[in-house]
């Protein structure tokens, strides 16, 4: 779309920078000049796409194929949307300016469940048929990847393909594929069929679902030779993996302004309910020395003054101090501040505390998740509460003031007593501070307790587990905040009614497609955010279609019971969630993967046989 049809809608918009495009590290090309046009769309707004790494990592991996052109869209804020919609602009491509439905391939990144009416949005706005079985040809094709694609159907009838698992390999080879079958001149049907022999490819349209008679599913039968199981995709080196020289610098503020480098993918310590942890196993590492060079080049192409060390669990990377030697030679006579999130509390030494205060201080952030021994053995935290004193006493002789910590309500047996544990957990941080002989002169503590509802997820040993209700989550939240009397003490917590629609659609199966298409309709955007989110309009629609949500919240599921994504394989065994759920009950913990291999059945080097 030539600019001066663009200009007028930024004037009546309030973040205009959000839709022009032309950042630093932004790709041009000539559309004639390339077999195939990508349009990556992040369905949230540009502050949180830019901010994502794999946005970063797969838009420059596309664009350095000479026969691709990939370019990025965001959603648009309401008021970008009510311009498109009254003047009849289709939804365009930041670097070209060209309407979505021009495209090969639309891509979303599904990081967030309450991101699904933004996906729909999208499309609409591009003009395209909701439904993938309304899209007949073969341009533009909808593929989908990220967590959430581990859990596809609420999604499936909306989208072509999924990619299970990281993209660096799979996507050059779905792009190979295309590419290939446009030159033949092939059609939809047969490019799908042919799609879902590549590994990590699960194409929807192949599966054929049936249900019981009491709402549970009977069966997931695949059709035309596709595969009974689709199995994740994974990188094997870290070092040979791509990784771009620059990234996209944004011209207006985003939420993580600042270059970010993985260290490794996985993480070896298995909390039974972290999802992440599970579906990015195996650990894989990036040695020391291309980690330092890519952050170097990152920041001197970039300009950024912050450099995060992004993992699941930053401080369990096998080399951090010799890394941190590294980085700090540079980022220290730079001025660049050197953010490690992701911290352990039993895995940071004084070493480390040493270091982060040669640079600028950030704040310090923790996640004991339960407030007693007890349910953190039943959650598999493997910390105590020493340590988590231990920790904070290093932290505030080392100069800092405010700590936060993360906790969640709602976990499988938890007790009123867990509840008031956080409070007591969290008034001994404070009385640690206060006793503290080396603590900041003339100088308070805060610390922040920021509180989630437990949503048991798809692939954790808690993936059977009913979640709380509304009523049960906002008695707890009432409980807790009673418990805490300090003023140095803030307590945050999620909205429960997002929690439960999140919970509903990570769990959910292909009838929900019906809920979500009608609540998009009757002008759901944005769910994720609190002052967007509309839990009577989502009732309304749950109760129009004729489903429970606390059928897929609040109902446990029998060991046997077909589950919605159990024809996705993360690599982990659904016999090795259920024997970690039996030893959840049992109160016993699981040592770590460089302990002790548990045979998860995720393929490490020297495991244990799968079981």
């Amino acid at each position: 779309m030539p600019f001066h049809e663009i200009e007028p809608l930024l004037a009546r918009v309030q973040k205009p920078g959000r839709y022009t495009g032309g950042e630093p590290g932004s790709v041009t090309k000539d559309p004639a000049a390339v077999a195939l046009r990508f349009a990556f769309c992040f369905p949230d707004v540009y502050e949180i796409g830019m901010s994502n790494l794999a946005l970063q990592i797969l838009y420059r991996q596309a664009n350095a194929r000479a026969d691709c052109w990939c370019e990025r869209a965001f959603a648009p804020w309401g008021d970008m949307e009510r311009q498109l919609r009254e003047r009849g602009v289709p939804l365009w491509a930041l670097e070209s300016g060209d309407p979505l439905g021009a495209f090969d391939l639309i891509g979303f990144t599904l990081q967030y469940e309450m991101c699904y009416t933004n996906v729909l949005n999208m499309l609409d706005l591009a003009g395209l048929p909701l439904r993938a079985a309304e899209r007949r040809s073969l341009a533009p094709l909808v593929i989908a990847g990220g967590p959430c694609a581990y859990h596809p159907e609420p999604l499936a009838p909306f989208v072509d393909i999924f990619i299970i698992g990281e993209g660096e390999e799979v996507n050059n080879e779905l792009l190979d594929l295309l590419a290939a079958h446009k030159k033949n001149g092939g059609g939809k049907e047969a490019f799908l069929r042919a799609a879902a022999q590549l590994p990590g490819i699960y194409v929807p349209s192949l599966y054929d679902v049936t249900y019981h008679s009491d709402g549970t599913i009977k069966q997931i039968s695949p059709k035309e030779n596709a595969p009974a199981v689709v199995r994740k995709r994974w990188i094997s080196d870290m070092d040979a993996c791509y990784f771009p020289g620059e990234f996209l610098t944004p011209l207006i503020e985003v939420v993580h302004d600042r270059a970010c480098a993985e260290l490794f993918r996985g993480c070896i310590r298995g909390c039974r309910f972290c999802q992440a942890g599970f579906l990015n196993r195996p650990v894989r590492e990036k040695s020391p020395e291309t980690t330092n060079l890519q952050c170097k080049a990152l920041c001197e192409a970039s300009g950024y003054d912050e450099l995060s060390l992004c993992s699941l669990s930053t401080s369990d990377y096998s080399k951090l101090p010799e890394l941190m030697e590294s980085l700090l030679r540079w980022t220290a006579p730079g001025k660049i501040n050197l953010s490690v999130p992701s911290l352990r509390i039993d895995r940071f030494p004084q070493e480390m505390m040493e270091r982060l205060a040669l640079v600028r201080r950030s704040g310090l952030t923790f996640a004991p998740e339960a407030g007693t021994q007890r349910l953190r053995d039943v959650i598999n935290k493997n910390i105590t509460e020493e340590q988590v004193l231990a920790t904070a006493r290093q932290a505030f002789g080392g100069g800092w003031t405010g700590v936060k910590l993360y906790f969640m309500l709602g976990l499988p047996t938890e007790t009123e007593d867990d509840i008031r544990g956080i409070a007591r957990l969290s008034q001994a941080v404070v009385d640690e501070f206060y006793r503290n002989p080396n603590k900041p002169k003339g100088k308070g503590v805060q610390v922040s307790v920021s509180v989630a509802s437990f949503v048991p997820k798809p692939f954790t040993p808690f993936q059977w587990e009913p979640m709380a209700s509304r009523e049960e989550i906002r008695a707890k939240q009432a409980l807790l905040r009673s418990c805490v009397t300090s003023r140095k003490i803030s307590v945050s917590t999620h909205d429960c009614e997002t929690s439960l629609l999140e919970g509903a659609f990570a769990r959910g199966d292909r009838r929900l497609a019906d809920v979500l298409e009608l609540a998009f309709r009757r002008g759901a955007r944005f769910d994720g955010w609190d002052e967007q989110f509309q839990p009577e309009l989502w009732s309304q629609c749950f109760a129009e279609r004729g489903l429970d949500p606390a059928f897929y919240t609040s109902r446990a599921r029998g060991k046997d019971e077909t589950l919605p994504w159990d024809h996705i394989s993360c690599g982990v065994t659904k016999a090795f969630f259920w024997r970690e759920r039996e030893r959840a009950y049992a109160g016993a913990t699981t040592p770590h993967c460089r302990e002790q291999c548990s045979g998860c059945g995720a393929g490490c080097k020297g495991s244990a046989a799968q079981k």
